[in-house]
């Protein structure tokens, strides 16, 4: 589960970075890892509602104190969505930690629950004009069916196989397309299970009308955020009782 301190090492991440000082050692148990993500929010001078400084992460499992540090970095300063973020909107900050737990593939495409799950949706290259394929024969351990286990991150799914032959794709086309949205996304843009995976098709990059037919031999797996939020003041009275200057 993600703590406070975790988002206030985050805090303390970029702090260190814009006063070019040493990111104390971490507060908590480092010897986890897993897939995470971190997000700058900023609140509004007048007091309206708090809008995005920055979010960027990764799928694959990270060393907690290692993987908070740069992503917290990377996500303030080098979101190319935004200006870097500068030490005055410090006080202004909101900084939230999501770690990325309980990788499993779906028995079907709405195998999973809005606003609990994320979704990873892979499905084979429309272009490619291909025989449909079941997405959901894939390599499993013997006697395991799809939902039985979970796993510690993306790459560690096991993943929709299609081989083709070059003579059926003398333009090198991608084979599987695929992409994700965290849980969040889905209830964010007001989205049914349906919307969020044919939004996740056109993420991949088909332009076309996704069919039900597409849908059901598409492989579709899910996955849970644990998620933590905290403010400035937090983090400052944090500071305070830890005897930090």
């Amino acid at each position: 589960m993600a703590l406070p301190e975790h988002a206030f090492y985050c805090f303390e991440a970029i702090n260190a970075e814009l006063g070019r000082s040493k990111v104390p050692p971490t507060p908590f148990d480092d010897s986890e890892e897993f897939p995470l993500f971190v997000t700058w929010n900023i609140k509004s001078r007048n007091g309206g509602e708090a809008r995005l400084r920055g979010c960027i992460g990764n799928f694959e499992a990270l060393p907690l104190g290692e993987g908070l540090a740069d992503y917290a970095k990377i996500s303030a300063f080098q979101d190319h969505r935004f200006d870097p973020i500068s030490a005055k909107e410090l006080p202004r900050l909101e900084c939230g930690v999501s770690l990325l737990t309980d990788f499993e593939t779906c028995d079907d495409y709405l195998d999973w629950e809005l606003g609990t799950h994320g979704i990873y949706v892979e499905f084979v290259n429309p272009a490619l004009n291909l025989p449909p394929t079941n997405g959901h024969s894939t390599h499993l351990p013997p006697g395991t069916s799809p939902t039985q286990q979970s796993y510690r991150s993306l790459s560690h799914l096991p993943k929709l196989e299609v081989h083709v032959p070059r003579s059926q794709n003398p333009r090198n086309l991608k084979v599987v397309l695929h992409a994700t949205f965290l849980p969040e996304v889905a209830p964010a843009q007001g989205w049914s299970k349906v919307d969020a995976v044919d939004a996740a098709m056109r993420k991949a990059g088909f332009k076309g009308t996704v069919t039900e037919e597409m849908r059901r031999a598409a492989r579709v797996s899910r996955y849970q955020s644990k998620k933590c939020k905290v403010s400035y003041e937090e983090w400052q009275a944090w500071r305070k009782e830890r005897g930090y200057a």
